[in-house]
C-alpha cells in the first residue's frame, strides 16, 4: 500500500494524512485548496529518493513543497503526494574564504542570512517572505527580490545543485566552481522548473562580503524618466553599488496610508513617483565617518539628490540618518503583500519590461483598463532597477470574463513593449493561460521534449509551468 511504504521510508510520524495535511494543502493566499493523498516529510536526500521511487511504482504524482509562500498555485494537487522539504534544513557548511555556503533545500532564507552574517558575509537575496520562504522553493521558482539589480536573481547566485530525478536517482551537480564548460548547463535547467523535472534537495550558493555601510533615501521624483536619471547618476558615482531601486506610485502610497497608517508616509504630500534607493559599500574609505562624522557613501548620495533637487528632477527627498530610519523606509516597501490582502476582485501580474519602457507600460495599461472597466483601480509596486512590476488591477465586478479580458489587455501592452508576463513568481497553475498565449510555440515544444525526456510518466508536479 502506498502510504504504508511511504511511512516506512520517512517514519510514521513524518507521513501526514487527513486533517494533519490542512496547512500544506492550502496556499497561503487562499486561492488554491488541494486534496493530496498524503504529505511526506523526508529528512534526507536518500529519503526523498525513496519517496519518489515509491510514488513512481504506484503511478502517483509528487509535488514538492517548501515554505508554501508561492503566489501561482505551484504546490496545488488533487490525488498526488506533497513532499515537504522542511526537514532538509541543515546548513552543511559555510566556506568563508571561498565565499559560498552548502545548504539543504528546507533552510529558511532568514537562517541563511544569519549564518552568513556570523562569518562577516551576506547572502544577497532579499524579499518580504524571507522569514518563511525556503531555499528549495526559491530555487524552483528562480525568485528575485529587491537586490536583483546588483546581485542577480537566484539563478545567478547558485553554483551547484543536488536533484532527485523522477526515477529516484540522485543527480550530483554540487559544484563549487565558478567556471565549468563540460557540456550542457544542467543546473540551470532545474532552477525555475518548479519541480517539474526533479526535486532540488541541496545547493551551493554564493555569498558576498557584508556591507560596511548603507546609503538609503526615499525620493519624490518628477517622473519615472527622471527616476532612471537618478539611478544612473548614483550608479556612476558609486561604481554600481546601488542594491535596490524600488518604485511606489501614488496608488501604492494611498493604499499604504489606508491599510497601515502606523507606518506613516515619508512626505507631507503623496507624490506620483516615490522611489526607495539604497546603495551599499564594503570599502572602508566609503564607510568610515569623516571628520564631521559623515559617512562618505551617504554624502555621495546626498550630493546627487541635492543636485537633482536644484534641477527640479527630484521634488523631495528624505535621507536615512540611522538604522531605525532605514528600517522604517523598508517597512513601507515590504508591506506590499499585506496591503493588497482583502481587496477583491483582483487581477495580479508579475511583469518585466525594459527599463525605459516601464513608464509607457503604465500609461498604456492604465488607459486600457479604464477603457475596459471605468472605475477600476490599480496598485503597483516595482523593482524599478530591473524593470519588474507587480501591477495589480482591481475590476469593479467579480466577473471572470472581465478579469480574463483585463489580463489579456495587460499582456498585450507588455508584449508590444518587448516585456515578459512572468518575472519572479513562477508560472505554476495561474499563468498557464499566459504561457499558452504568449510563449513562443517552438520554445514550448522544446520544454515539452525536455519534460518528456526526464519525466516520461509525467509524475513530477504535473500540470504546472507547461500548458497542454
Amino acid at each position: 500500500m502506498l502510504t504504508t511504504e511511504l511511512a516506512a521510508a520517512v517514519g510514521a510520524a513524518n507521513l501526514l494524512t487527513g486533517s494533519d495535511m490542512d496547512r500544506y494543502a492550502r496556499d497561503w493566499m487562499g486561492r488554491y485548496q488541494g486534496s493530496p493523498v498524503a504529505v511526506a516529510r523526508p529528512g534526507s536526500t536518500a529519503e526523498v529518493a525513496d519517496c519518489v521511487r515509491i510514488a513512481a511504482q504506484h503511478g502517483v504524482a509528487v509535488i514538492p513543497i517548501s515554505g508554501n509562500t508561492g503566489l501561482v498555485g505551484g504546490t496545488m494537487t488533487r490525488g498526488g503526494i506533497l513532499l515537504s522539504l522542511e526537514r532538509l534544513n541543515r546548513i552543511r557548511e559555510v566556506k568563508r574564504d571561498a565565499r559560498l555556503v552548502i545548504v539543504e533545500a528546507g533552510v529558511i532564507l532568514t537562517r541563511l542570512h544569519e549564518a552568513a552574517e556570523k562569518e562577516g558575509l551576506y547572502f544577497p537575496l532579499w524579499f518580504g517572505a524571507r522569514g518563511s520562504a525556503m531555499l528549495g522553493g526559491v530555487l524552483a521558482t528562480n525568485a528575485g527580490g529587491s537586490n536583483v539589480l546588483r546581485y542577480g536573481s537566484t539563478r545567478g547566485l547558485c553554483l551547484g545543485l543536488e536533484v532527485v530525478l523522477p526515477d529516484g536517482r540522485v543527480l550530483n551537480l554540487m559544484s563549487e566552481l565558478h567556471k565549468d564548460n563540460s557540456g550542457y548547463d544542467l543546473k540551470n535547467l532545474f532552477i525555475g522548473a518548479e519541480g517539474t523535472l526533479g526535486i532540488i534537495t541541496a545547493a551551493v550558493m554564493k555569498l558576498v562580503p557584508a556591507p560596511r555601510a548603507h546609503a538609503t533615501a526615499t525620493v519624490a521624483a518628477r517622473s519615472l524618466t527622471d527616476a532612471l536619471t537618478l539611478l544612473n547618476r548614483v550608479q556612476e558615482a558609486t561604481g554600481n553599488r546601488v542594491e535596490a531601486f524600488e518604485f511606489m506610485p501614488r496608488t501604492y502610497s494611498e493604499r499604504l496610508r489606508e491599510a497601515r497608517p502606523d507606518l506613516g508616509l515619508p512626505f507631507d504630500h503623496i507624490p506620483d513617483v516615490t522611489i526607495l534607493i539604497e546603495a551599499a559599500t564594503t570599502v572602508p574609505a566609503e564607510a568610515t565617518p569623516d571628520a564631521n562624522g559623515e559617512i562618505p557613501l551617504v554624502t555621495t548620495l546626498e550630493t546627487i539628490l541635492a543636485e537633482m533637487l536644484e534641477a527640479g528632477l527630484v521634488t523631495d527627498a528624505v535621507l536615512a540618518r540611522n538604522e531605525q530610519q532605514r528600517r522604517a523606509m523598508w517597512a513601507r516597501r515590504e508591506a506590499a503583500a499585506e496591503i493588497g490582502v482583502g481587496l477583491h476582485p483582483e487581477v495580479d501580474t508579475d511583469v518585466c519590461l525594459p527599463l525605459d519602457k516601464v513608464e509607457p507600460f503604465l500609461t498604456r495599461a492604465i488607459a486600457r483598463l479604464e477603457a475596459l472597466d471605468p472605475g477600476a483601480r490599480t496598485i503597483t509596486v516595482a523593482h524599478l532597477g530591473d524593470g519588474n512590476l507587480h501591477f495589480t488591477a482591481y475590476p469593479t465586478r467579480d466577473d471572470k470574463a472581465l478579469k480574463d479580458t483585463v489580463l489579456e489587455a495587460i499582456e498585450d501592452v507588455v508584449s508590444d513593449l518587448g516585456g515578459s508576463f512572468s518575472a519572479e513568481h513562477g508560472v505554476g497553475l495561474s499563468k498557464l493561460p499566459s504561457m499558452r498565449r504568449r510563449k513562443d510555440p517552438v520554445a514550448l515544444d522544446v520544454m515539452r521534449a525536455v519534460k518528456h525526456a526526464l519525466d516520461p510518466k509525467n509524475l513530477m508536479n504535473p500540470g504546472k509551468v507547461i500548458p497542454d
